[in-house]
């Protein structure tokens, strides 16, 4: 997609069969789709697949689809586990508040506010459970903290910078606490560049167009399916001067560094406007959790033997691309325990 955005510009219209599609790369262009003209790509498309994962149009998506369940067997059958899973989270929340005489309660959760908005008739079950999903399917996903181990083992002085900050901040502690990733200001440097090389969905979740429109001039028909092209937009030269393909955390030192909170176009690993990704702030914390305790508790050193005898800074970093960009090869890593973990 890249390659032909170079070509032919940063707004094309493709026909994957029947379905228009607009792809757009670059940040004026996501600029129009996702701020200027917000509303008219607000809805999402649905396809077969994306009815079983978003049980119809219970959650945010609410386009028309057609359902062909014989080619869906276990995506069907993955959506019924998880139903179940939420099932019993919502009925141990409901338990646990029942048992507290429905007062005032201190411990109050992300499931006690939606199952409050339920009680009040501003959301069904269906769309309770649905939030829940979203937010921590993306929330969990582990591609990222894969993605920031490989760099940091392939650049060994961000390694050592980060590794250093982390173990000087929290070494009184002796484990990492929430309120402490405040004292990290380099592992949030490191963060934000793995989110840019590395981007959660580097094509972001489609929208479609309700309303015919104009994107930098070019008309847009009613019905044409919208992909803004993330991956590409933050490895452009135009955007990113200081060798984009490299990894350099330093480049997001300094007041006013590009921010990935979706008003600056030329970063986007969550989306921006409406359809931003909703679990982008425990999604975040999730990563930052995990990394400081990765490089506080352990040393890490690629297995012998591992990717033909390459050393770290020749790790494999090859992507394949799905609904998130995965590494291609598994990431070959031992870690040495160095400081003890609470519990274990």
């Amino acid at each position: 997609m890249r390659d032909l955005a170079r070509r032919h510009g940063p707004v094309m219209l493709l026909r994957l069969g029947e379905v228009p599609t607009l792809v757009v790369s670059s940040p004026e262009a996501a600029r129009e789709v996702m701020k200027t003209h917000d509303m008219l790509f607000a809805t999402r498309p649905l396809n077969s697949t994306m009815s079983v994962l978003t049980n119809g149009a219970g959650r945010s998506y609410n386009a028309q689809f057609s359902l062909t369940p014989n080619d869906l067997t276990l995506l069907e059958a993955i959506f019924i586990a998880l139903n179940g899973i939420l099932d019993t989270i919502i009925r141990e929340r409901l338990e646990r508040t029942t048992e507290g005489g429905g007062g005032e309660n201190k411990d109050h959760h992300l499931v006690d506010v939606l199952l409050s908005m339920h009680k009040e008739g501003r959301l069904d079950m269906d769309a309770v459970k649905n939030i829940i999903f979203d937010i921590f399917s993306a929330g969990s996903e582990t591609t990222v903290i894969e993605w920031a181990m490989a760099e940091l083992m392939r650049n060994p002085e961000a390694m050592r910078k980060a590794t250093a900050e982390v173990r000087r901040a929290l070494e009184a502690r002796g484990s990492v606490e929430e309120h402490a990733l405040g004292e990290l200001p380099y592992l949030h440097l490191v963060i934000r560049e793995v989110l840019r090389l590395h981007a959660p969905t580097p094509l972001l979740i489609p929208r479609e167009c309700r309303e015919p429109c104009q994107v930098l001039g070019y008309d847009v028909p009613r019905g044409t399916q919208v992909f803004v092209n993330a991956w590409a937009i933050a490895r452009d030269e135009r955007y990113w001067p200081d060798a984009p393909e490299e990894f350099r955390p330093e480049r997001f030192e300094g007041e006013g560094a590009v921010d990935f909170r979706g008003n600056d176009f030329s970063f986007l690993p969550f989306g921006s406007g409406r359809r931003m990704c909703p679990g982008m702030a425990f999604g975040l914390a999730i990563i930052e959790l995990t990394l400081a305790s990765l490089l506080f508790h352990f040393d890490w050193e690629v297995l012998p033997g591992a990717a033909g005898g390459a050393a770290a800074g020749e790790l494999d970093m090859a992507e394949v691309f799905g609904l998130a960009a995965r590494r291609k090869a598994d990431l070959p890593l031992r870690p040495v325990l160095r400081v003890p973990v609470p519990g274990l």
